[in-house]
């Protein structure tokens, strides 16, 4: 008499398939490997630090060719670099082309809120986060230390790009008002413009102007993250627009703080690439 087949048969079949192909693997699976893992010593900081780096698809350090690079604020493994180097290995394929190959490098956090934030002058800051205020020392860190040594020891082109998110926003913020020549493009997105009542704004935009500064583009993004954090990111962008910089601004309203990173950083790289 005939009889249908069980209906699970085709899962135990595929099972068996799978089982058969696993013990025909002669060698253990190899490591799928994303970067490079720099330690650096900072003197300027006092501690060690580390770099997480991102190789363009055909980098060779034999190689005639130069990259431009990307500067990751929460640049560490379990922060914003897998992602952010994924974005710029997808805006570097030839069938997009927003981005030239480059290279990215993340920069891990040891104490965030000290290195991104300048000093403050709330009392209640003050006694909550003790050790803020220490965003001059880490642009001299990104100045006189990262960037040499990332100069030195991989193939560079002229080109610096700098991205930063909420605290790191705030801090790329500080950057390109005070030392604008150390970055070309700045990606800022949700920038706590809020810190000590908006100090950052008060800091002269007139040196972006200047012909030997070289900030060619600002892109500046925030979410659906209330009236505060709105006013703050489109005071910057008017800010920067009055020293005759090129100013992309957007906000996604569809996105909040948590999320609008990727986004953001994606339709700047399209912007800077394609033009608004």
């Amino acid at each position: 008499m005939h009889r249908n087949h069980p209906r699970w048969w085709p899962l135990v079949i595929t099972l068996l398939l799978v089982g058969d192909l696993w013990a025909q693997r002669t060698s253990p699976p190899a490591p799928f490997v994303l970067g490079a893992i720099e330690h650096v010593h900072s003197t300027v900081l006092g501690e060690d630090r580390v770099l997480n780096i991102a190789l363009p698809q055909g980098y060779h350090p034999d190689s005639a060719a130069r990259y431009p690079v990307i500067y990751l604020i929460d640049g560490g493994a379990d922060e914003d670099f897998i992602h952010i180097a994924g974005l710029a290995q997808f805006a570097a394929f030839p069938w997009v082309a927003w981005l030239p190959p480059s290279i990215v490098v993340g920069i891990g956090n040891t104490d965030r809120k000290r290195d991104l934030t300048h000093p403050t002058t709330i009392a209640k800051d003050k006694a909550e986060f003790p050790t803020t205020g220490g965003s001059a020392a880490f642009m001299d860190f990104l100045g006189k230390e990262v960037i040499p040594f990332v100069e030195a020891n991989y193939l560079t082109a002229p080109g610096r790009t700098l991205i930063g998110q909420s605290l790191g926003g705030l801090f790329a913020t500080e950057v390109l008002l005070r030392k604008p020549s150390l970055f070309n493009h700045y990606i800022i997105v949700s920038p706590s413009l809020w810190w000590d009542h908006g100090s950052v704004l008060t800091i002269p935009a007139d040196g972006l102007s200047a012909p030997d500064i070289g900030v060619s583009t600002v892109y500046i993004a925030v979410g659906k993250e209330g009236r505060v954090m709105v006013r703050g990111a489109k005071q910057l962008a008017a800010l920067v627009r009055k020293a005759h910089v090129k100013v992309g601004f957007i906000q996604l309203k569809e996105h909040d703080h948590g999320n609008i990173l990727h986004q953001a950083v994606l339709n700047a790289l399209r912007w800077n690439g394609k033009g608004p």
